[in-house]
């Protein structure tokens, strides 16, 4: 049937039962909700003739199109069995920016914090700001109307939403825009299939019954969080033209969830950048009442937002790498914080407003403490509070959030009262849940905690729903705020907005859309809230045998189901971070790490998930392939899913089963063969600096022919040292220290270890190369755990003793010294992991334990140049995630005047010997070009080129021919 389509269809396409096509298919069964079904197929179209040629496609076979942007729905919006047509890859352009008139016209896969930053230089943004709003698409915010942090000033979706092109259901093409009443009524008059929309939603709008219908059945007024059904009453109040006002079919657009109609461009109405000073009050309460009291406060001090935090997030935010650091500002152990924010363009009326508030709050015993948080500091606060969905997946066992009535608003004077009876309601069933986000628009996310995978769960999940559902009518408040209905809250519809009102919304998707062509069966027509879950009920959980431990994360599944499809790894370059260098430059839904624990949750589920057929090692392959292991998403992921982790035990497993590739074997095993060739290292050299040799050697084992290999030295840095060590014995004033010689800068990078060990002695400090063997980073990468586990447990046996805090063991690699920090613990026996434990405590990158000396005063600018030098430094992923360049950076500021700027740059593509193999060189060097070669270019050539990885000098080089320099090999060159 498909294959029709196919051979007319510019864009990738995926039905057949070949492995990667089935991958792809299982990779699309989920969002970021309970809910799973594979899709029939899966289409991400390159042109809108590929649109409308699948519209017409799904009319004519009656199959339905779910449209699906970042896939960060949580109520199940683009799951189901139909085609899901993804337009996060190819729809992502900005087309026309109007400074004058303040609008930008966009198509669907345009990222909301991505479109800021290019509208930053005129002086103008886009309003609307979820916590996803690092990877929101624009025709995702459209389809649940979004609003977020600032929504109480700059409003929601539908609100800065000035017009759509896009597909009706019989492939026509149409615009909605604001129209007169004399425009509107010739729209009415047209016989297309445009002409009878306008007429079926006249003639629905104009009846008296429909109206009191509408008028009496939807939410209060005052709630500006409303996206329940349809928005009727939007249309309502502009198809009277009162006071000559006009109509407008977006505000339908916005919020329908892609059933109506599926856009390809939009036009925004923009506003104005907020005044330069930004801050926020953090008001410390002792109690959730308390802090909804502070909420009307606030509000009635005009703030720009105002979002809370329970305790119950702000435990998760201990032990999460990334967000520990940003609790600087919490003082005890308060049971929330509301986050109020104030813009002014002045620090002093700013100050004013905050410390007016404060005042304010003291006076009515409201919270115990009150810092205020300016600038980068605020910035940062702000990012421990967008990251609540992902952490709270931090939960052990089974028993885990679920987005069920997370999406509730009120007005926000009820909302203290809404928030005690929906906590006596949840304490009734004995449940345990959170509360965080949007008080200042009368909207809390709150996520009960409930087992799914229990039969009593799944009832559970449906009557927590249904209770609240009849406490928020109570308030007459409105069941979907933002998050839409999808098939969660559909089915509640009818209650909530009366059997009238739900009438008019199945007749509002007839008149568009009678076949069902767009998102059959979300807001009207779902099937049961609690069917198509992610899990099968009352199954045992079956133990899998790993070889790294994962006991801490309660074995490698719950680890895989631990990501809670929030789509952090979804960001580009342009906004930052490390996760998940490949989707950046892929932009495939299949290269996320969301994507890749999905995967490995399919696999590894205990029987036959739920609507999903059974997954094979080799798609799970598949979806791995471009994983390059740079841990950005153990620091990154606000759910701590590391998918490396997971990526070299599932590749043991694999590799068990069906054998080691010759390449594979070759990486390795890296160490045993520099060792062979460095007994001639000019016979190795000679091949591999010709050209035309090399090509053919690289392409003999595998690797690209463009990629140039690292040389040998004409020593290792072991023989080296035994010369240099007979002549440099004894006591130094400073201590000593033990050097951890890998196996890169043995071999290779040998230049490197021998300033750095010159550079330390001169500093005054005793040098020690301990005797162990190479640091088992080669076969992790390939997946061969258990041949790096016999090194790590000799590694540990032969350093453990020796090292303490007065002699501790430092590492020029990052890859290769972070393994004792990091996979050893986990390579562990239990009664081993004390002695990895204490090795771990007293392991140190060469710039920490630098860092560390500054501090302690033994290391001083005073012996280094004064000379003037800029240096741009990129740091290597494995550091980024498990240390920080905030080391780096301290010790190369060092020297008087010496100037460090970090390069914003990710992960620089080459990762081990991932940029070596052919068919991974192309993707390598498109990361490469994301952010990292193109500043490397731009430098003049006095600027310092800092790379403290083994693999980013070597990428840097093949990338722009400049020579990168290890901290060490500059501090060195600095002394006087």
């Amino acid at each position: 049937m498909l294959d029709q389509l196919r051979d007319k269809f510019s864009g990738e396409l995926y039905y057949q039962d070949t492995t990667h096509h089935l991958a792809m298919k299982n990779v699309y069964a989920t969002d970021a909700s309970v809910y799973q079904e594979q899709p029939l197929a899966v289409a991400i179209p390159r042109t809108a003739t590929d649109l409308q040629q699948l519209i017409r496609f799904a009319s004519e076979q009656s199959i339905t199109l779910i449209p699906r942007a970042a896939g960060t729905s949580l109520a199940g919006q683009v799951v189901g069995k139909g085609i899901v047509t993804d337009i996060s890859k190819y729809f992502t352009s900005i087309l026309e920016v109007n400074k004058a008139q303040k609008w930008v016209q966009v198509q669907p896969g345009v990222i909301r914090d991505d479109l800021n930053a290019y509208l930053k230089e005129y002086g103008l943004m886009f309003g609307p700001e979820t916590s996803t709003a690092s990877r929101a698409m624009i025709g995702g915010m459209i389809g649940n109307n979004s609003c977020g942090l600032h929504s109480i000033i700059w409003g929601a979706t539908r609100d800065n939403l000035l017009e759509v092109k896009g597909f009706l259901a019989d492939g026509s093409e149409v615009v909605f825009g604001e129209l007169t009443k004399e425009q509107f009524l010739e729209k009415c008059r047209l016989t297309t299939a445009e002409g009878k929309i306008y007429q079926g939603i006249y003639a629905l709008l104009s009846k008296p019954e429909n109206k009191e219908a509408i008028k009496t059945g939807f939410p209060k007024a005052s709630i500006t969080r409303r996206n329940t059904g349809y928005a009727l009453d939007c249309l309502l109040q502009m198809v009277e033209f009162r006071e000559g006002k006009t109509f407008n079919m977006c505000k339908l657009i916005a919020g329908s969830e892609g059933t109506l109609f599926f856009v390809t461009e939009a036009k925004l109405k923009l506003l104005d950048l907020p005044p330069k000073e930004a801050g926020m009050v953090a008001v410390h309460a002792r109690s959730l009442h308390e802090s909804l009291l502070a909420n009307l406060v606030a509000l009635r001090h005009q703030c720009s937002s105002s979002e809370l935090v329970d305790d119950f997030v702000l435990e998760f935010t201990k032990t999460n790498i990334e967000q520990s650091k940003n609790r600087f500002f919490i003082e005890g152990e308060p049971k929330a914080i509301l986050m109020v924010e104030f813009f002014d363009d002045t620090a002093t009326g700013l100050l004013a407003k905050a410390n007016a508030l404060i005042a304010d709050l003291k006076k009515e015993g409201l919270g115990y403490a009150h810092p205020i948080l300016l600038g980068e500091e605020s910035k940062r606060a702000w990012d421990l509070r967008k990251a609540g969905l992902g952490l709270l997946r931090n939960l052990p066992g089974d028993t885990q959030p679920v987005n069920l009535i997370e999406d509730c608003a009120v007005d926000t004077q009820d909302l203290p009262s809404y928030i005690a009876e929906l906590e006596a309601l949840l304490k009734s069933h004995n449940v345990t849940y959170s509360m965080y986000a949007h008080a200042g628009a009368g909207e809390l996310h709150v996520e009960p905690m409930i087992n799914l995978k229990t039969s009593d769960g799944k009832k559970l999940f449906r009557t927590i729903l249904a209770e609240t559902t009849a406490l928020v009518k109570k308030y007459n408040g409105s069941l979907s705020g933002e998050h839409g209905d999808g098939r969660l809250r559909g089915e509640f519809i009818p209650f909530m907005m009366g059997e009238k009102n739900y009438e008019l919304f199945k007749q509002v998707k007839t008149i568009f859309d009678a076949k069902g062509v767009f998102n059959r069966n979300k807001i009207v027509d779902t099937p049961p809230m609690n069917e198509f879950l992610r899990y099968e009920q009352d199954q045992p959980q079956r133990e899998i045998p790993t070889t790294l431990d994962f006991s801490e994360q309660e074995g490698i599944l719950h680890l895989a189901e631990k990501c809670s499809g929030s789509g952090d790894c979804r960001k580009t370059h342009i906004t930052g971070g490390t996760m998940c260098p490949s989707f950046m430059a892929t932009r495939s839904e299949r290269d996320t790490t969301r994507a890749r624990a999905n995967m490995l949750r399919h696999f590894y589920t205990n029987n036959e998930a739920t609507n999903v057929e059974r997954v094979s090692m080799e798609q799970v392959k598949d979806v791995l392939d471009l994983c390059l292991s740079c841990k950005g998403c153990k620091s990154e992921c606000p759910s701590s899913v590391d998918v490396g982790k997971m990526k070299a035990e599932f590749m043991q497993q694999y590799q068990e089963k069906y054998g080691v590739s010759m390449r594979s074997r070759l990486v390795a095993d890296f160490t045993k063969q520099m060792k062979k060739a460095s007994l001639a290292p000019w016979s190795y050299n000679f091949i591999f600096s010709n050209p035309a040799l090399r090509r053919a050697a690289n392409m003999a084992v595998g690797f690209h022919p463009d990629r140039t290999m690292p040389l040998l030295h004409k020593t290792t840095l072991r023989a080296w040292w035994k010369k240099h060590h007979q002549k440099n014995t004894g006591p130094r004033p400073k201590g000593k220290v033990y050097i951890f010689c890998d196996e890169f800068t043995d071999y290779n990078d040998v230049e490197i270890g021998q300033k750095m060990i010159l550079l330390l002695q001169k500093l005054g400090y005793q040098v020690e190369l301990p005797e162990h063997l190479e640091s088992g980073r080669t076969y992790l990468s390939k997946g061969l755990v258990k041949e790096a586990k016999l090194i790590a447990l000799q590694n540990v046996g032969m350093l453990q003793g020796l090292v303490s805090d007065a002699t501790p063991i430092i590492g020029i690699e990052p890859s290769a010294i972070l393994t004792l920090r990091d996979e050893y613990l986990d390579l562990m026996p239990p009664e081993r992991r004390e002695d990895a434990s204490r090795l771990a405590t007293h392991t140190f990158l060469f710039d920490e334990w630098f860092a560390r000396e500054i501090d302690r005063g033994h290391i001083t600018k005073e012996v280094f140049t004064d000379a003037k030098r800029l240096i741009k430094l990129h740091g290597h992923c494995h550091q980024k995630a498990l240390s920080s360049l905030t080391f780096t950076k301290k010790a190369l500021s060092l020297p008087a005047n010496y100037e460090v700027h970090l390069i914003p740059s990710g992960c620089c593509g080459m990762a081990g010997s991932f940029g070596y193999e052919k068919e991974h060189y192309e993707v390598s060097m498109q990361i490469g070009e994301l952010v990292l070669f193109p500043t490397v270019r731009k430098q003049p050539a006095d600027v310092i080129i800092a790379a403290p990885g083994t693999s980013c000098r070597h990428q840097i080089k093949d990338g722009t021919g400049r020579k990168s320099m290890h901290p060490a090999e500059i501090l060195f060159e600095a002394l006087k």
